[in-house]
């Protein structure tokens, strides 16, 4: 192995070993006093992949060995801590293709970066990722987070324009944890269903996110208002809901960004968005969901879907764009799923047919199909995404 790839030479930021340092001596006090304890689990999965145009042409084979643990620990009545990490080991043709595929995965977007491939050879890699690690703080009514964490503002079920902190890709769903953002977040609970929210979250450019939030149920809806400041350009405002009528759940999302400086010469950009959703006595579940962007995000490929570095303003690439979804159950232990997307400006369509099997207990196999048709960079792009997951959780 090359010196560059010694995990010893690593340069780990320093705040980061501080954190570790600190997580290190309250689990050492933990493990002193039997009162407290610590909860762990996880999963393994192993997940074949392929890329291809078409069944006629080349494919691209790869491999993933996945395991994910996940610790939590319990100082006392106020204070827990959290640390999960993704543990990652990459084989196949786009390693091969070159270092830029192991850069792209390694990369980190948060103000401390916490992601490092310790193994790094040309046919394979070996990545490491912690994407939570907090502690709270809970007295009362009031609760504080501090450090990395999920800050889940989002009301609807496959796009969030209010999850102004930790955007995410409808596209990745072997990440069901979601991304997670650095950051201070500060809760208060006036009633049993009301919150006031204060986040605070910086990023690998040091650029700042600010925001608070009024959630309150009214007529049966939780609806929420917010406002603040948008990765140091925007000012940013927002309005969710989620309820019910009857058996048909109704969710909506909308959040406008404005720049904050007049001169840029750039108008401001508004992503609205609604849906529908319903579970049948056999236990399918109908969806159906529509977005609006005024100033949609112009995409160059297929895997700008997949790019970490996505916010949230570059959710919407079609100014209209719809998505369906149904899920039925052919056994307690057999699932289907059949998911699309209609893109009108760029003449295209997604459509995602998936299947779970239980095999037995906490064990899952899984076949996922992805399928895009579309005008990209005035191209027609075809392009589909085939794979076989295993996962076991404990």
């Amino acid at each position: 192995m090359n010196p560059e790839n010694d995990i010893s030479q690593m340069k780990i930021p320093r705040l980061t070993v501080i954190f570790l340092l600190s997580l290190i001596t309250v689990l050492s006090s933990y493990a002193q006093e039997k009162k407290k304890f610590l909860s762990f689990n996880g999963y393994l999965t192993n997940m074949q992949s392929a890329i291809f145009d078409s069944l006629s042409g080349p494919f691209i084979n790869d491999y993933l060995i996945h395991n994910r643990l996940n610790f939590k620990g319990y100082v006392n009545d106020n204070i827990t801590f959290a640390a999960e990490f993704r543990n990652r080991l990459f084989t196949g043709d786009m390693v091969k293709l070159g270092p830029a595929y192991a850069k792209s995965i390694s990369s980190d977007n948060g103000w401390v970066d916490m992601s490092w491939n310790i193994l790094d050879q040309p046919s394979y890699f070996l990545n490491i990722n912690i994407d939570r690690l907090w502690v709270d703080y809970t007295k009362g009514k009031f609760e504080a987070k501090i450090g990395r964490q999920r800050i889940n503002w989002g009301q609807t079920l496959v796009w969030n324009p209010n999850d102004i902190f930790n955007a995410y890709s409808y596209f990745d769903f072997d990440y069901v944890e979601r991304p997670g953002s650095d950051a201070v977040r500060l809760q208060y609970y006036p009633s049993f269903s009301s919150t006031v929210e204060l986040a605070v979250k910086a990023d690998y450019q040091n650029n700042i996110t600010t925001a608070a939030l009024f959630r309150f149920n009214k007529w049966g809806f939780d609806i929420q208002f917010l406002g603040g400041y948008f990765n140091s350009v925007d000012l940013v405002a927002g309005t969710g809901w989620s309820g019910a009528f009857g058996s048909l759940s109704f969710r909506g999302e909308a959040t406008w960004f404005q720049p904050a400086k007049s001169n840029t010469g750039t108008s401001g950009t508004g992503i609205f968005t609604a849906g529908l959703d319903r579970s049948f006595k056999d236990n399918s579940m109908a969806q159906v969901q529509l977005m609006y962007c005024n100033n949609p995000f112009k995409i160059g490929n297929f895997t700008s879907l997949y790019n970490t570095t996505m916010t949230t303003k570059d959710l919407a690439f079609s100014e209209f764009t719809a998505f369906g979804s149904y899920s039925y159950p052919v056994t307690p232990l057999f699932t289907l799923t059949l998911s699309a997307m209609w893109f009108p400006d760029l003449k295209g369509y997604f459509a995602g047919p998936s299947l779970d099997y239980n095999m037995a207990e906490n064990v899952d196999f899984s076949i996922f199909w992805q399928h895009f048709d579309s005008n990209i960079s005035q191209n027609r792009q075809i392009i589909n995404l085939a794979y076989i997951r295993i996962k076991y959780s404990f």
